[in-house]
């Protein structure tokens, strides 16, 4: 009985253990699918926030453009408003403006009128006393013209008595005008009767020898000129060369082949070396220039025959030591730029030349080896300056004969064009730049100008003698190819001085190449003979002082300004 109890007793509290984790398991189960609702609700919740908050900015945004639109429109009509509001108050203010104007007007008007009045009636008051004044003057002359009467009359009587004496006489003078007249008939014809001729026939004899002396005296006075066109021809030639030697001189410097870089210090010496020469050896080998570092303080001298190089070898070297950066890779770099950026400026040299010489059509690469000629000198003148200098002469010289201008510039810029043919040739420079210019299609006198200004060739133009002409003026010309620049500027800057020191002086220029100055003085202090003996003193000064080629021209101009103010 005890153990079915027991047994009881046991089953029931294993069935209420099961029920009570029945029961436990419910509950976890649904707190459990309470959790994930929950989640899910707060996560859909999340996503609605999130829209509604996403639909908000956008109405917000919406409504704020729709807002700055309605005030910018709103802006915009109270500005034309208000631009309309300033149009009306300036036309109001021109309206007022042109009444106060026409007030004014009125008011001067008026005034004027009152002066008018107030001036007529002083001129009524001096009228009246002029008017009481004129009736006693008439009164009075009334009187003496009353006694000039009477004595006319009188006067008028011995005229009278006079004309019958004069008409007298001229019956007197008339007999003997006809007395004459038959004297003078009766001696013309005893001069016909002695020389067997007319009148008209003597006439006409005497017309034939004045006329027969007059052509051999235009004979004479033409003969006389054509020996004076003979002996003045040379001289009017040689005046022609030096007045466009005198319109063109321009200033000739004499290089060299070396170029000087600056350094800051001797220590940039060592970095241009390089360790164990590599540097210097990298420089001379990328630009075919010989590097030359001596005792020479603060400076590295480049030496090369070829001026484009040396050009490109001083620039490059310039900006790697402003740079600081010297090695052979950098070496490398910065001469390929210097290479470029000077073949760049070749071309816009080249173009510079024919656009100062107003030539047309030329072909690129004659233009870009005219700006090598920059770079190049003959005989210590820069070919450039030379060549721009025979065009400019040519084309004076081509104006004074009668030739085409242009065709001579065309000739003298391109007549020295074969001394820098980039390849090697083995013929005289004009040949090789005559071949040049046919293969750039060239004019045919142009050609003949370039290949025969050394006489290589025929000339077969009138182009060729004259660019050949300017050639040698050019070259032979007193201090074109033989004067230093330094040299050149310190004797001009020595006559300005010179001629400076004189009293009365204002201002001295030196001209034409030093071959002229002018000097402006004081016309106060200087005057019209004291000029022509400062003229003559300066002369004298500049011949034992100076040393110059050829001769110094010294024009004084005193000039004297009179001055009114019209008011």
């Amino acid at each position: 009985m005890m153990d079915n109890l027991m047994m009881s007793g046991l089953l029931l509290l294993v069935a209420a253990a099961f029920f009570g984790f029945g029961i436990a398991f419910y509950r976890w189960l649904a707190r459990r699918r309470a959790s994930d609702r929950i989640s899910v609700a707060e996560a859909e919740a999340a996503r609605l926030v999130e829209q509604a908050r996403e639909k908000a900015h956008q109405y917000r945004k919406r409504y704020l453009e729709e807002a700055e639109d309605g005030i910018r429109s709103k802006q915009e009509a109270l500005d034309a408003e208000r631009e309309e509001a300033k149009r009306a108050q300036r036309r109001a203010r021109k309206k007022l403006d042109r009444r106060h104007q026409r007030i004014n007007d009125r008011i001067r008007r008026v005034n004027k009128r009152e002066a008018l009045l107030q001036e007529s009636d002083g001129v009524l008051e001096r009228l009246q006393r002029g008017t009481d004044r004129a009736r006693k003057h008439a009164d009075k002359l009334r009187s003496r013209v009353q006694g000039l009467l009477d004595e006319a009359n009188a006067r008028n009587k011995e005229l009278r008595s006079e004309r019958r004496e004069l008409a007298e006489r001229e019956a007197a003078t008339s007999a003997l005008q006809d007395e004459l007249r038959v004297l003078i008939d009766e001696h013309t014809r005893r001069l016909e009767t002695v020389s067997g001729l007319t009148a008209q026939e003597a006439r006409q004899h005497l017309v034939k020898r004045f006329e027969d002396e007059a052509r051999l005296d235009a004979s004479a006075t033409v003969k006389a000129i054509r020996d004076e066109a003979r002996l003045t021809a040379g001289r009017e030639a040689r005046k022609a060369v030096l007045t466009a030697i005198q319109r063109t001189a321009s200033t000739h410097t004499i290089e060299n082949t070396v170029s000087v870089v600056n350094l800051k210090s001797d220590d940039v010496k060592g970095r241009i070396i390089g360790r164990e020469g590599r540097n210097i050896r990298a420089f001379e080998t990328a630009t075919g220039i010989e590097v030359i570092v001596d005792d020479t303080p603060e400076a590295v001298i480049l030496s090369g025959f070829d001026p484009v190089r040396r050009e490109i070898a001083r620039i490059a070297l310039g900006r790697l030591i402003q740079d600081g950066r010297i090695h052979p890779g950098r070496i490398e770099k910065v001469v390929r730029n210097v290479t470029s950026n000077i073949e760049e400026e070749i071309v816009e040299t080249g173009e510079r030349a024919v656009i100062e010489l107003q030539l047309h059509g030329v072909h690129p690469e004659l233009i870009r080896m005219v700006g090598r000629m920059r770079y190049r000198t003959s005989y210590g003148q820069n070919l450039l300056a030379h060549s721009l200098e025979v065009a400019r002469i040519a084309s004076l010289l081509a104006a004074e004969v009668g030739a085409d201008p242009a065709i001579a510039r065309r000739g003298g810029l391109l007549h020295d064009i074969g001394k820098v043919v980039e390849e090697p040739i083995d013929k005289p420079h004009a040949i090789a730049g005559m071949e040049l210019c046919r293969r750039y299609k060239e004019a045919d006198e142009v050609c003949n100008a370039v290949g025969a200004h050394h006489d290589e060739i025929e000339m077969t133009s009138l182009i060729s003698p004259i660019v050949q002409a300017s050639d040698a003026i050019s070259g032979a010309r007193p201090g074109a190819r033989r004067e230093a620049l330094q040299a050149y500027i310190k004797r001009l800057e020595q006559l300005e001085e010179l001629a400076s020191s004189f009293d009365g002086v204002e201002r001295v220029f030196a001209i034409q190449a030093g071959r002229e100055i002018r000097v402006m003085v004081n016309s106060d202090r200087v005057s019209d003979g004291a000029a022509e003996e400062l003229a003559v003193n300066i002369s004298r000064r500049i011949e034992s002082e100076v040393r110059y080629p050829g001769q110094v021209k010294v024009t004084v101009i005193r000039e004297v300004r009179s001055i009114a103010v019209a008011k």
